[in-house]
């Protein structure tokens, strides 16, 4: 018989064993048929069972025929158990499914390739320093004047980009009132032949484009497709971005939507464009090198080194105001080259550890459910012993029992697998979707394929080993005659499973204590003061076309100001807490900038802090005429680092006008302290100047409204914005509660992602507390009866059957308080406010333990007392 017959015939059982029986039956008959007596026919032709095993071997593969039964034979013992078998596919699919999930962000974070050519020849360029307080730190912020530099000294070696980092951008494609958003990013033009990338439509820019004034863009094909429909009539269009018209000359290939994953880009366009393209005081670009073939990376960033060194050593020599240690530290700077295969970006910093901390805690949530099910799995094959010694009385062989339970075993984590898979499909993109600041939401692909199949293939494996290669090997071992005695000693049985319950108690713990840490730090982040009211304020960024003036400003802020609606507006470069920052270093006395003493800056019309509701101490506000740099508010911050907490209105100090020249502010008002543009620092030292315009032409105007909800205000706003100054363009219109709750984003997000694992986790640990202690009582109920009949309290039997759990409950915490301490240094930098050894980080999951012990003994312990002794010794 061929050996696809055989393994077709694997899967019609009733057939061939009809066919079988058929034979047999005709041989017997044809035996009749010559005479021969049919009970002798029988005898000579042997046990007909012998027959039919043989000439079913012949007919089908044996062993995958056995697998077929096995598998079987495990669905139907799964079907009896089904609340058992249902509570384990759930919790080890849950688990599973985190850990899927956890995997899929970080793979579309940090370990997928960019779809480029070569993306292992890729490096991202940071500079390593002193930032102005005197701590290291690490930076990738470029300027286009040393760009140039660099490049050429790398010459051939090397093929530097300058890619700006994405954002969005408010782009029209007809008037400005259909002004909408997009994600943008200028970059060397050149970008697109260094990765090999093909246009899906037109052409791609060239390094011709690498030329001021190539108002050019090519569309990302995701942007194409969504919102053009693949119209391929949209080469040769244009839209307005800023002051410039740019005429689209084609579509990236499919799969490209830049180098920074977290952040999708619609549209690229030459670098060139920018206007600080020529300024060497503002970095505003990451750098990326592509590595020739050939080439030695050390040998490229050493050349690197050289140009950086040389640029800024000539560049401190314009500011000569500056620090001499500040300067050094400048000229000082190392270039690192880091690979760069996977991208660059905000998300891949800011959540690096964050992820790290997550995955750890899905992994001990697997670990906890694989504790669960190999406690349920041990239980079950206790009270499956004298069945697995029946089957080896029979002929069975050791290794057609581990068969047996690695069947049952597989089959429960294929089960868990695809709730697990359900899952992550579903979790994977909920989690990225928290991850939403106002201005720049996370954008993640997150693709199901062959690495996620291949990690959740392992995973799964693992799991299934960790839970099921202990009642496997268990099961090889099982000796007939010891069992038909009684069995194993169940004290050893208990203490395996005990064993567990500490290992699953130890990692609850350290799950707690890591989500307590998290849950303190977003609370006490979320609760800082801030120095200004919040509460009904809007921020409107805007763009003006051409230069406005101060006094152009007031007209504009005094028709805001009339509309409907609004309580007080004022004007200013940029609101608190949205990511923006001004700082330079101050001087007193009409001496040099001495240290490194540095302020917050930040310009504002008056009534601004009246709009703020940030309390005036002293002085007085600024006046309309007042102009910078002439006079300044500063804050508490300010007066204390500067002039000691003495009172500092009529006083003076002087900043950087530009680079190569101080200029002197008269200190005309104190007012409190307010949060600048970070809510982990401590209230920082600011002062406030007369609003000036910006390069850019791009401005806030503050708005408190009367309304609830300042958000239904912005259609009156724009009309009356648009009637006073029509060149004025609304870029975006965020609530001050939007900037402050995007400060917070990151510990709100592993918060709740913690204190879910620790619910599920203490979930777990219960039920396995659960299990084990039914366990006991069942096992010990003719020794539980006999104590009941001699006259035993009901305190002894419940201290008799919770003493040896507790005690092992409470070694496990011990265990995961002394792992929670050691590793909580790891963390350190995602906690705020809190310490690992406060008292309330070590009591909380200790309680929370102890009450998931007492709630999940007590079922087990009321069935040990109210056992009846009459009916267990007459039943034993």
């Amino acid at each position: 018989m061929s050996l696809f017959s055989r393994l077709l015939n694997v899967f019609r059982s009733d057939r061939v064993a009809g066919e079988i029986d058929e034979e047999l039956h005709s041989h017997l008959e044809e035996a009749a048929a010559q005479g021969r007596d049919p009970l002798e026919a029988r005898r000579a032709f042997g046990s007909p069972l012998r027959l039919r095993e043989e000439s079913r071997d012949t007919r089908v593969v044996a062993w995958l025929d056995s697998l077929r039964a096995d598998i079987v034979f495990a669905w139907r013992q799964l079907g009896k158990r089904r609340v058992t078998s249902l509570a384990a596919i759930l919790s080890l699919g849950l688990a599973i499914g985190a850990c899927l999930s956890a995997f899929r962000i970080i793979d579309a974070l940090f370990l997928r390739p960019l779809p480029i050519s070569h993306p292992e020849r890729l490096y991202a360029l940071s500079f390593l320093g002193v930032d102005v307080n005197g701590k290291s730190q690490i930076s990738d912020a470029c300027n286009y004047p040393l760009f140039r530099q660099m490049k050429e000294a790398v010459g051939d070696d090397a093929d530097p980009l300058a890619i700006q980092y994405s954002g969005p951008w408010s782009v029209t494609y007809g008037s400005d009132q259909d002004m909408e958003r997009a994600y943008g990013a200028m970059a060397s033009a050149r970008m697109f032949a260094a990765f090999g990338l093909r246009p899906a439509l037109g052409r791609l820019l060239s390094a011709d484009d690498d030329a001021p004034g190539r108002a050019y863009a090519v569309l990302s094909f995701d942007y194409w497709t969504r919102r053009f429909g693949r119209d391929s009539n949209v080469v040769g269009r244009t839209f307005r971005f800023g002051r410039d018209l740019y005429t689209i000359v084609g579509v990236a290939q499919k799969g490209f939507t830049g180098i920074e994953p977290g952040t999708m880009a619609d549209m690229f366009v030459p670098v060139m464009m920018n206007p600080y393209v020529n300024n060497p005081d503002v970095p505003w670009f990451r750098t990326l090198v592509v590595v020739k073939p050939g080439a030695a990376v050390e040998r490229v960033r050493d050349r690197l080194q050289v140009a950086l060194r040389a640029f800024w050593q000539e560049r401190v020599k314009t500011v000569p105001d500056m620090p001499r240690e500040v300067l050094d530290d400048i000229v000082n700077q190392k270039a690192i080259l880091e690979p760069a295969h996977s991208g660059v970006s905000w998300m891949q910093r800011n959540y690096s550890e964050a992820l790290i901390s997550l995955a750890i805690l899905v992994a001990l949530v697997l670990l906890i459910a694989c504790a669960n099910v190999a406690n349920l799995m041990t239980a079950q094959a206790a009270a499956r012993g004298r069945e697995m010694a029946l089957r080896v009385s029979i002929g069975a062989g050791p290794s057609r029992l581990a068969q047996l339970v690695l069947v049952e075993t597989a089959l429960l984590a294929i089960c868990a697998a695809a709730v697990g898979a359900a899952f992550a499909w579903w979790s994977a993109p909920f989690v990225v979707a928290r991850i939403n600041r106002p201005d720049r939401p996370a954008s993640l692909i997150l693709p199901t394929d062959w690495r996620i199949l291949a990690f959740a293939f392992t995973l799964t494996l693992v799991a299934m080993l960790l839970y099921g290669l202990a009642p496997a090997l268990r099961a090889c071992g099982v000796k007939p005659a010891s069992t038909f005695k009684g069995g194993e000693d169940p004290r050893a049985r208990r203490r395996l499973m005990h064993t567990l319950i500490a290992a699953q108690t130890a990692f609850c713990f350290l799950v707690l204590f890591a989500a307590g840490l998290f849950v303190s730090t977003s609370n006490r982040l979320s609760n800082q003061p801030l120095g200004f009211s919040p509460d009904r304020l809007l921020a409107l960024d805007f763009i003006a076309r051409e230069a406005q003036s101060p006094f152009a400003w007031n007209r504009i802020l005094e028709s805001v100001q009339a509309a409907p609606g609004i309580e007080k507006a004022a004007t200013a470069d940029f609101a608190l807490l949205a990511g923006a920052s001004w700082n330079d270093f101050v001087a007193l006395n009409g001496g040099r900038v001495k240290g490194r003493d540095v302020s917050n800056f930040l310009s504002v019309s008056p009534g601004w802090m009246d709009t703020m509701k940030i309390p005036l101490l002293a002085g007085r506000d600024f006046r309309t005429g007042e102009v910078y740099p002439e006079v300044a508010i500063v804050n508490q911050a300010f007066a204390e680092l500067f002039f000691k907490g003495d009172d500092v209105v009529g006083k003076s100090f002087e900043t950087h006008q530009n680079a190569n020249t101080l200029a002197k502010l008269t200190i005309v008002g104190l007012v409190a302290n307010a949060r600048y543009a970070n809510m982990r620092d401590s209230m920082p030292p600011v002062a406030y100047v007369p609003f000036r315009s910006t390069p850019d032409q791009r401005v806030t105007i503050i708005v408190r409204t009367v309304s609830s909800n300042p958000l239904a205000l912005v259609p009156t706003l724009r009309q009356a914005i648009s009637s006073a100054a029509p060149g004025l363009r609304l870029s975006s219109v965020h609530t001050q509660q939007e900037f402050i709750d995007a400060q917070t984003i990151r510990e709100r997000l592993l918060a709740m992602l913690a204190l879910f694992f620790a619910i599920v986790a203490l979930l777990l640990a219960g039920i396995g507390i659960f299990g084990v202690l039914d366990y006991s009582v069942f096992q010990r109920r003719r020794e539980i009866g006999i104590r009941i009949a001699v006259g035993a309290q009901a305190t002894h039997i419940i201290r008799g059957v919770t003493f040896e759990m507790l005690g092992w409950v409470l070694a496990g915490s011990v265990v995961g308080l002394a792992a929670g301490i050691a590793s909580a240094r790891y963390i350190e930098s995602l906690l705020y406010g809190v310490k690992p050894t406060d008292v309330s980080a070590l009591a909380t999951p200790a309680g929370a333990l102890l009450a998931a012990a007492f709630l999940a003994s007590l079922a087990p312990v009321i069935r040990a007392v109210r056992i009846d002794p009459v009916y267990v010794l007459r039943s034993e």
